[in-house]
C-alpha cells in the first residue's frame, strides 16, 4: 500500500527504544526509503536500527541543541536526499509536582524548542519541495494535564499548541501535520509510574500506538488518539471544566490516600 510514508526519508528522533524505536519500525515496515534513528544514545539507536526491515541508519543527536540538529539534517539530506518525514519523538518526564529550574527547562527544550529547530529547518525545503509531514509526540497529559509533574504538563500541552498552529499555518502548503497523544504506554518512562498507571487505562505497548500513528497518516487525521476514551475525557473537560478540575482534584486526593495507606 503506498502511504505518504512509501519512498521518503523518514527520521524519528528519542528512537533508540520505546515509541520511537516502534515508530521508526513502522515506518520502515511501510516503505520508506531510508529511516533515520536519531538519539543521544547513538549505540542504541544503532542497535535498533539493525532491526529495522529496510534500509535504516542511526546518529547521536542532542535535539535541544539547535546546532546538533541543523547539522544532522544537512548530513541527512545530502546523503539521502531531502527528508518527507519528521517525527519528533523524544520526550522526558523532569520533577514531581512543581518541580525545579532543571526540570522545566529541560522539559521546554525537548517538548517544545526541539520541534521548533526541525521547523526552521525543514519548511522552508519541504515547501520548495511540494510537501512533507511532521509528527509531534505529545501525550495525552497535552490535552488533558498530569497528576504528577507540572513541568511535564505544560510542556506537552505547548506542543500541543505548536502542533495545531503548524497545522493550521501550513495547511496550503503541502504540510501535513499529525500529533500523537497517548496515554500510559510500556516504556522506561512508565516504570515504577503506579499513581499514574492507576488512572491511565490500558497500558499499550509501543507497536500499538506506532500502528495507531500509521493509520492516522494513511487517513490524514491531525490528532491520534491510540487510547480512544481520551476523546471523550477532552469533551467532558471543555464541556464543563469546573466539574472536570473537581473531578481531578478528587482523584488526586483519593491517589494520595492510596498512596500514604501504601506506606503506613
Amino acid at each position: 500500500m503506498t502511504t505518504d510514508v512509501t519512498g521518503r526519508v523518514a527520521v524519528v528522533t528519542g528512537a533508540a527504544g520505546g515509541i520511537g524505536e516502534a515508530i521508526a519500525h513502522a515506518l520502515s515496515d511501510r516503505g520508506a526509503s531510508m529511516v533515520v534513528l536519531m538519539d543521544r544514545d547513538g549505540v542504541r539507536a544503532q542497535q535498533a536500527a539493525a532491526k529495522l526491515p529496510g534500509p535504516a541508519t542511526a546518529m547521536a543527536v542532542d535535539v535541544t541543541d539547535p546546532t546538533q540538529v541543523r547539522k544532522a539534517i544537512n548530513k541527512i539530506t545530502t546523503a539521502h536526499g531531502p527528508i518527507g518525514l519528521w517525527c519528533g519523538n523524544a520526550g522526558i518526564v523532569a520533577g514531581t509536582g512543581l518541580g525545579e529550574a532543571p526540570d522545566w527547562e529541560l522539559s521546554w527544550k525537548l517538548h517544545v524548542e526541539s520541534h521548533l529547530s526541525a521547523l526552521r529547518e525543514l519548511v522552508p525545503a519541504m515547501t520548495a519541495s511540494g510537501g512533507g509531514t511532521f509528527v509531534f509526540t505529545a501525550s495525552a497529559a497535552g490535552l488533558l494535564t498530569s497528576l504528577e509533574s507540572a513541568p511535564y504538563a505544560v510542556s506537552k500541552h505547548g506542543t500541543v499548541a505548536l502542533a495545531e498552529w503548524c497545522a493550521i499555518t501550513y495547511a496550503d502548503r503541502g504540510i501535513k501535520v499529525h500529533c500523537l497523544c497517548p496515554q500510559a504506554v510500556r516504556t522506561p518512562m512508565t516504570d515504577g509510574a503506579d499513581r499514574t498507571l492507576a488512572v491511565a487505562g490500558d497500558l499499550l505497548e509501543p507497536a500499538a500506538v506506532a500502528n495507531s500513528l500509521i493509520e492516522a497518516i494513511d487517513e490524514g487525521r491531525f490528532l491520534v488518539l491510540p487510547h480512544p476514551e481520551v476523546a471523550a475525557y477532552e469533551q467532558r473537560r471543555a464541556q464543563d471544566h469546573d466539574r472536570w478540575l473537581s473531578g481531578m482534584s478528587r482523584l488526586r486526593r483519593n491517589l494520595d490516600s492510596v498512596t500514604e495507606t501504601r506506606h503506613e
